[in-house]
């Protein structure tokens, strides 16, 4: 994490990329921002990022950017920020519908989606917001020792 100091105190500023997204041809630039993010909180800010959640990762925003892009008008907003060694992602889009979160059903032909991004990730979140949504999930950028891929505690 960068510092500066402001009055001689330290204050954190968090790691986090924002872009906007508004066609359907932005999704490949969308997991490209979530790689490029990755990479360089690897590289500059010394952070492991294992190959694991490099692919799950952009996996996750892949499916969330395309959810939000074909279920509501107008743009969607992507912002990645690393917190607590896990990457957060949330998407924002306009439309006030919630999604359906479905059953698994290996019968069913699409709308998979949300299903596999809750399968990757640590939390997962939607909240209504003033305007739109906003859903979030985490996933862990270190590798659990443990050997579970979502970083999930057995209890």
């Amino acid at each position: 994490m960068d510092l500066h100091t402001r009055d001689e105190q330290f204050v954190a500023r968090p790691i986090a990329v924002s872009a906007a997204f508004e066609g359907s041809e932005e999704i490949a630039e969308a997991r490209d921002l979530a790689r490029d993010f990755l990479a360089s909180v690897q590289a500059e800010h010394g952070l492991p990022v294992s190959d694991r959640a490099m692919g799950m990762v952009q996996l996750a925003v892949s499916e969330l950017v395309t959810n939000a892009r074909k279920y509501a008008p107008g743009p969607c907003l992507l912002t990645l920020q690393v917190e607590d060694g896990a990457v957060r992602i949330a998407v924002w889009d306009s439309s006030t519908t919630l999604p359906l979160i479905l059953p698994p059903d290996p019968t069913r032909i699409g709308r998979h989606g949300l299903e596999i991004v809750m399968a990757l990730c640590q939390t997962f979140t939607i909240q209504r917001e003033p305007v739109g949504k906003r859903i979030s999930a985490s996933i862990v950028l270190a590798d659990d020792p443990g050997g579970d891929v979502a970083g999930r505690q057995v209890i």
